[in-house]
């Protein structure tokens, strides 16, 4: 692994507040996304000090130029951290005759390799958007739990808890994940979620979501689904309805779906939210995806078209699909 490491004082805001770290697990097609989530970020919590680190296999220079340049646009860090196969070392037993991909398994190596930094982190996914101040989470005392999580929506638990045939009626999206480090790894979290990934006889839907959350099962500590407001799309563009919905108290809006907000092509206004902290990164003045880019996407767009009562232009966009899909 190799990556940027501080060995001296811990950072603080203009308030003194130290600071806070918060990890993504990305792509190269999940920066500008992730571009994005940071900026909210910072946008609605002045003050706040932030560690940002990006865990990836691989990315372009252009993506790891423009991470750096938050340092420039505002006061926080960040630390890109490029995972080699190394890295993975201590679970090598594990992953000799997976037919998953290394990708799926970066967000369990986080505890050991920010472990030497900090007492805990948050990993995001990056189809978040940040819209109030988490400092109510930055203040919690977390004691000896594990981690902190956030409930799924209520028909996905009903359906994994009897999936999974999980002893506690709970089941969590892992897309919002406060990992207490320490007794993470006294734990073995990590190694323990990739057994169960790799030897569980469940039907792992959810790969690494479904082994965390039976691990964790009746030992994580559950908060209010405001940090992690689940926010479908679909739901919306299938009743031709293309404004947001009011989403309360929410701190995290996460955009689950299949249908993105960075799609320009949805004609949804969580565009407007996502070219807002869009504009406030080192990605600014990127385009949003003007058109639909594969098969699960056209048919989609083919759909809310005729929602839309546009007939003649849902036709094209299905012929499109079934051309795309044909030529597979």
């Amino acid at each position: 692994m190799s990556g940027a490491v501080d060995t001296g004082a811990p950072a603080r805001g203009a308030n003194g507040l130290a600071s806070f770290h918060i990890a993504f697990c990305v792509d190269n097609n999940y920066c500008r996304p992730m571009g994005a989530t940071i900026a909210s970020i910072i946008a609605n919590n002045p003050g706040q000090h932030f560690t940002f680190h990006v865990l990836t296999l691989d990315l372009s220079d252009d993506n790891k130029r423009r991470i750096a340049a938050f340092e420039q646009l505002y006061p926080v860090r960040t630390q890109l951290h490029l995972l080699e196969p190394a890295s993975f070392s201590q679970f090598a037993h594990f992953l000799g005759h997976s037919h998953y991909s290394l990708s799926i398994f970066t967000r369990l190596v986080i505890p050991t390799v920010l472990g030497g930094q900090t007492d805990r982190v948050l990993y995001l996914d990056a189809d978040i958007l940040c819209v109030a101040s988490i400092a109510e989470m930055i203040a919690l005392e977390l004691g000896g739990d594990i981690a902190v999580v956030v409930p799924d929506a209520p028909v996905t638990t009903r359906r994994r808890v009897a999936a999974l045939e999980l002893a506690h009626n709970e089941y969590f999206n892992a897309g919002v994940l406060l990992m207490n480090l320490q007794p993470w790894m006294d734990a073995d979290i990590s190694a323990r979620t990739l057994d169960t990934l790799m030897h569980g006889t469940k039907d792992m839907r959810f790969n690494d979501q479904d082994a965390l959350n039976i691990v964790l099962n009746g030992r994580a500590r559950y908060v209010s689904p405001r940090w992690n407001y689940l926010y479908d799309l679909i739901h919306d563009l299938d009743v031709n309805k293309t404004a947001m919905r009011p989403v309360g108290k929410a701190v995290f809006i996460h955009f689950a779906g299949a249908v993105k907000p960075w799609t320009d092509w949805s004609g949804h206004d969580a565009r407007l939210l996502f070219r807002r902290y869009l504009e406030l990164s080192p990605w600014a003045g990127m385009p949003l995806d003007p058109a639909p880019k594969n098969t699960k996407e056209m048919r989609m767009h083919s759909r809310f078209l005729w929602r839309r009562s546009k007939p003649l232009q849902s036709l094209a966009w299905f012929l499109r699909y079934l051309r795309k899909r044909a030529a597979k």
